[in-house]
């Protein structure tokens, strides 16, 4: 069973345009600070045509063409770009620049902002960036129990955009209870095809013997969809690629949810399908269950800057 929506959502989709289209409009190489997506095949699909990945911007030339990734980056990153004097092209996803500016406004107007998230997540750590003296990250109802704020009648909080709707709901709850004045995002933080994917899955729960889920081990959005499952009571895992399923999990298994993160090519879950009919299982349903037409403009440099010599 393979429900729909699953797979590239618009701001991966745009994402992985941003590249193309600066590769072959500005030549090579074009610079992508962090994995443009969290999906290996897509990084190293992109750096064999040009694209160069790096974990910080002292890897890249003063004033080479540098993508910002759809996870977003901090005001501090931004700086150093500028002071560099690199030609920024800025991918990152317009939901999570939703959630920065949110934070930038309430951080202005005095207000302490609990962030729900994971730490060490690009997209957490660019969104702290923006206001780290107002911000408090909690991961769990134990984080929100553990808070101290100084102005505890004057609190907003964010989200990360790739949580789980059930997960996060538990400690908005804790926070409403710990915080009754506490103000809500003015529409859900969490991005609709985050939300639409977990749905689907609650769906092949319904009658599915075994869900895989095609997404990399560092994609948060796929790792929930792993979690959902799991919640409905069905057994889930996640992986790469179709080569990571194990014939084991197949066992008294008449029916397979195949699904994807919203960072997974289309390509692996057909690979994933085809392995699935080596297997023994034949018989393929689509379920279209939401229909998704978001589409996200380009940046406007793409158009701006000139095309550059290639160094390659």
């Amino acid at each position: 069973m393979l429900p729909k929506p699953r797979g590239f959502c618009a701001g991966v989709i745009r994402a992985i345009d941003i590249v193309e289209i600066a590769l072959e409009r500005l030549g090579r190489p074009v610079y992508v600070r962090k994995e443009i997506v969290h999906n290996r095949f897509v990084v190293d699909d992109l750096a064999s045509k040009g694209a160069v990945f790096v974990d910080s911007l002292e890897e890249v030339p003063d004033g080479a063409v540098t993508i910002f990734s759809a996870h977003g980056v901090s005001p501090e990153v931004r700086k150093d770009a500028e002071r560099r004097k690199l030609r920024v092209i800025d991918a990152t996803c317009p939901l999570v620049t939703k959630v920065h500016i949110e934070v930038i406004r309430y951080a202005q107007e005095g207000y302490n902002i609990v962030l729900i998230g994971h730490q060490n997540h690009d997209e957490v750590v660019g969104t702290f960036g923006e206001a780290p003296e107002k911000i408090h990250i909690v991961s769990s109802v134990e984080d929100v129990d553990a808070l101290q704020l100084s102005e505890p009648e004057r609190v907003i909080y964010a989200t990360q955009t790739t949580l789980s709707l059930d997960d996060t709901q538990g400690i908005v709850d804790r926070l409403k209870q710990r915080f009754p004045s506490i103000i809500s995002p003015a529409s859900s933080d969490i991005c609709y095809a985050t939300q639409n994917r977990q749905v689907a899955v609650k769906t092949l729960a319904e009658s599915a013997d075994l869900v895989l889920v095609v997404g990399s081990e560092n994609s948060s959005n796929s790792n929930r969809l792993v979690e959902v499952a799991r919640g409905k009571g069905i057994p889930a895992q996640l992986i790469g690629c179709a080569k990571d399923i194990r014939r084991e999990w197949m066992d008294g298994c008449t029916t397979v949810g195949v699904t994807a993160g919203a960072s997974t090519p289309e390509i692996l879950v057909q690979e994933v399908v085809k392995e699935l009919r080596n297997l023994g299982f034949v018989n393929t349903k689509e379920l279209e269950l939401i229909e998704e037409d978001v589409l996200f403009p380009l940046p406007a440099p793409l158009d701006k800057f000139e095309r550059v010599t290639s160094l390659n």
